[in-house]
């Protein structure tokens, strides 16, 4: 690490190559024990060693007081380990007289000396690292709401906030040698500062030096930094040198004052943390670097002995300090691989945890049937090879009194819902009931048709196969009467919102349940889903949870994990891909043009806006104001519709019935319209501000498009995309396979936006990169032997661990996890 000691700097310095303290010398001892205490024992608070340090202190006599009043190292402190070190050192500190500046006891001033702020905080807490923020110096409540935003409410939050980059400030140089254009830090003195004002903005320019040269250093539009520096103070400066006037130049660097202390934001790798407004990188850094000053030696490995060794794996102290103030590049690529596999095995840990509890239970076995032969035979079309192979796996399952937790992929159109309508008809035709959950009730809606549909003329027992509906929309009397039929077991499938785990609704004999859209629900529901069964009906039903959203390999093996997974990857024959074309902001009237081309040829298209109204704070356009638009300024000759979450459902299925009826040639729609629409005559997606959306949601609306006989078209629109934007829209324009596009919106985005982290509830990895299929495979092993071992982790060997995985329960909250 780029130490202080390295400059020019003719200060005297101590035997740890910083300034001492200014104090008492009983004072600057207790300072490098404490350090030595946070630094978890390691004998790095100085150079040379703590017992070098002891020698050259144990001169004076305080001190020397001070060491004689605890027992002597016999072999020196390097010989201990670290428990015994610890021991030592928290022995010695508590010592009778080492406050050489507490002149006046509490006792002397007559009264109890009030508790600080930190001790105030902390009593309360049986674990230290569960205070509040609040005990770091300086935050307050404004700060402290600040950090919430971040999710930081807690001392254990702040240690693993790791940064998502480092600047690279470590190349320190003279003056003279600083090159132009390059990032690097020099140790310098201050000559003279001033400030320049215009109105309430302005600037600071100081004159620095050393001994080779002087440099011109200006910040912009931060006029008040100037009252900071002080004739021959000496700063450490970070940035990229120009040249202005012919003389050397660093406009707005990082700086810091020169104190003997470790540097925090110059002079090394310099971390760069997620922030949010009214929040900077020099308070997070400071509050980041105090909680791993004072705190991160209390942290406690979960990680057992063994498991470390065994997959030579840094231990949990020095990986926290050298993920967020590396010494070298090594040393940070060393501290995140073992901080990623922590977090994926806890990650893994609870997904195991919940596939155990799920198939605790005992489920209904069901077996090939001459209704399920009926089914396949009656579909309007063949079933391809990925479909029969996919239902086989499901069959399976079924034919097993182990509850299945099965999740099945297939990208928009591949046949998911025929596969799961035959799973519904197997547990009819062994004497059960099936559930259809979907996330909205236009998607419930959809599903009812279908199903009704591919079931409707089906019999069992006699009678015909009975199909309902049931969301919040049901007046009260409807849904009083489907409520009952249900109960009675007279409705064999119930197809709905989360209208169906409501209070009230209770199926006969619940045999399957099928989750739509299955990340837009959480663990609760699915619970909920389970417990819907009658008194004196004990099973667990069977689970079946669908995605058209293509999820990555590395994705369903670490937040997905307690499910198996079936994908459906060939399409059916005859359906043409979607033309995918993004259209520069200069061509949106050749777009339109087309649009109108299509009309013609008796076709209909979608127009997809992201907001509903427009917003001052997002520059996009929104459903209402451009539906008005079209109308009024583009297409007034033609019959326009409009659609979003907020009108009355009444509303939502007129518009969809009109547009479904061909009364109406273009719906102006919000993202509402991204699953369980199918029209196959709508030929045209045309997408505004498609740089607001992720690939994976972008190939999720251009799916609504091509479900005909006819070629259809996707055009994405935007007025300013940026040039990472065009990137990834030209991705859309080349791929159309959604699993490619998944893979890469995953290494764009990342897991929580790929989901979205508010409905999938994904917790956002700090450390872990989803790229590394192998780390995630290995930690996935581990788990299971873990809890092959200690099922539930009952062990109190495992106590941290146990811990740990709670911790990480509390953030995994998809229905997937």
């Amino acid at each position: 690490m780029n130490r202080v000691a390295k400059s020019k700097s003719p200060a005297r310095r101590d035997v740890n190559g910083s300034r001492p303290p200014a104090g008492e010398p009983v004072q600057r001892f207790r300072k490098v024990l404490q350090l030595e205490l946070r630094r978890g024992c390691d004998d790095s608070a100085v150079i040379g060693g703590l017992d070098q340090f002891l020698r050259v202190s144990g001169q004076d006599s305080s001190v020397a007081a001070m060491l004689e009043s605890e027992a002597k190292l016999a072999k020196g402190y390097g010989a201990l380990g670290v428990a015994a070190r610890r021991k030592w050192l928290t022995a010695l500190l508590k010592a009778k007289g080492t406050r050489a500046k507490e002149t006046k006891t509490a006792a002397q001033q007559g009264r109890k000396r009030a508790p600080t702020q930190v001790e105030e905080k902390t009593e309360a807490t049986a674990d230290p690292l569960d205070a509040p923020v609040t005990v770091i110096k300086g935050v307050k409540v404004a700060l402290k709401a600040k950090l919430a935003k971040l999710g930081l409410h807690t001392v254990r939050d702040l240690l693993y906030f790791f940064p998502h980059r480092h600047n690279d400030f470590g190349d320190v140089r003279t003056i003279a040698d600083l090159e132009v254009g390059e990032e690097q830090t020099t140790i310098v003195t201050v000559w003279s500062a001033t400030a320049t004002r215009f109105g309430r903005r302005g600037r600071t320019q100081v004159v620095v030096g050393d001994d080779t040269g002087t440099m011109r250093v200006v910040w912009f539009n931060q006029p008040y930094l100037a009252a900071q520096f002080k004739t021959n103070d000496q700063l450490a400066l970070s940035g990229k040198v120009t040249v202005y006037n012919q003389q050397k130049t660093i406009e707005s660097p990082e700086w810091e004052r020169v104190t003997g202390e470790e540097l925090t934001h110059t002079g090394r790798l310099v971390p760069v943390y997620r922030a949010t407004q009214g929040l900077s990188q020099r308070q997070l850094r400071r509050i980041v670097n105090e909680a791993v000053e004072r705190f991160g030696s209390l942290l406690k490995d979960p990680l057992p002995a063994d498991l470390l060794q065994r997959h030579d794996l840094q231990a949990l102290v020095p990986a926290v300090r050298q993920a967020h103030f590396p010494e070298s590049l090594e040393a940070y690529e060393t501290a995140r691989h073992r901080l990623a596999f922590e977090e994926l095995l806890y990650v893994q840990l609870v997904v195991l945890n919940r596939r155990a509890a799920w198939e605790e239970g005992k489920a209904p076995d069901f077996h090939g049937d001459r209704l399920l032969d009926l089914y396949i035979a009656s579909l309007p079309f063949t079933l391809t090879g990925a479909q029969r192979r996919v239902l086989g796996e499901v069959t399976a399952d079924l034919a097993g009194t182990r509850p299945m937790g099965r999740l099945l992929q297939g990208d928009v159109g591949s046949g998911k819902t025929a596969v799961a309508a035959a799973a519904l008809v197997l547990a009819v035709a062994n004497g059960y009931q099936g559930a259809l959950m979907a996330p909205t009730e236009i998607l419930a809606e959809q599903h009812f048709r279908t199903i009704s549909g591919l079931l409707g003329n089906l019999e069992v027992g006699g009678r015909q196969l009975k199909v309902e509906m049931l969301t919040g929309s049901l007046k009260a009397a409807q849904r009083r009467t489907v409520v009952a039929a249900v109960a009675s077991g007279e409705i064999d499938v119930l197809v709905g919102t989360h209208a169906l785990v409501q209070e009230g609704v209770s199926f006969n004999r619940l045999g399957i349940a099928v989750v739509d859209e299955q990340h837009r629900f959480g663990v609760m529901q699915r619970a909920a889903l389970r417990e819907r069964s009658l008194t004196g009906e004990s099973k667990t039903p069977h689970l079946l949870a669908m995605s058209a959203t293509p999820i990555p390999r590395t994705l369903a093996l670490t937040f997905f994990g307690d499910l198996d997974v079936s994908v459906i990857d060939e399409m059916p024959p005859g359906r043409m891909p979607v033309k995918t074309v993004w259209a520069a902001p200069d061509q949106r009237g050749q777009s339109y043009n087309f649009v109108r081309d299509q009309i013609k040829q008796g076709r209909q298209t979608f127009v997809v806006c992201p907001l509903i109204e427009e917003s001052q704070a997002l520059q996009t356009r929104s459903a209402v104001q451009e539906h008005e638009r079209l109308s009024k300024e583009v297409f007034p000759d033609l019959r326009l519709g409009l659609l979003h979450g907020r009108m009355p459902n009444t509303e939502k299925e007129a518009t969809l019935a009109d547009f479904r009826a061909g009364n109406l040639d273009i719906l102006v729609a919000t993202t509402v319209i991204e699953v369980g629409i199918d029209i196959p005559n709508a030929s045209v997606m045309v997408i505004e501000g498609a740089d607001r959306f992720g690939l994976a949601q972008l190939h999720q609306l251009r799916g609504r498009v091509g479900r005909g006989a006819e070629q259809s078209f996707c055009l994405l629109l935007s007025d300013d995309p940026s040039q990472a934007a065009r990137e990834r829209l030209q991705l859309l324009e080349e791929l159309n396979d959604g699993f490619a596009l998944a893979e890469a919106d995953l290494r764009l985005r990342g897991p929580g936006d790929y989901l979205g982290t508010r409905q999938s509830g994904l917790p956002e990895l700090q450390a872990a990169d989803l790229s590394d299929v192998k780390l995630i495979e290995v930690a996935r092993q581990e788990a299971i032997a873990i809890l092959k071992d200690d099922p539930g982790l009952k062990d109190r060997a495992n106590d941290l661990l146990a811990a740990a995985a709670k911790r990480m329960t509390r953030v995994v909250s998809g229905e997937m996890s």
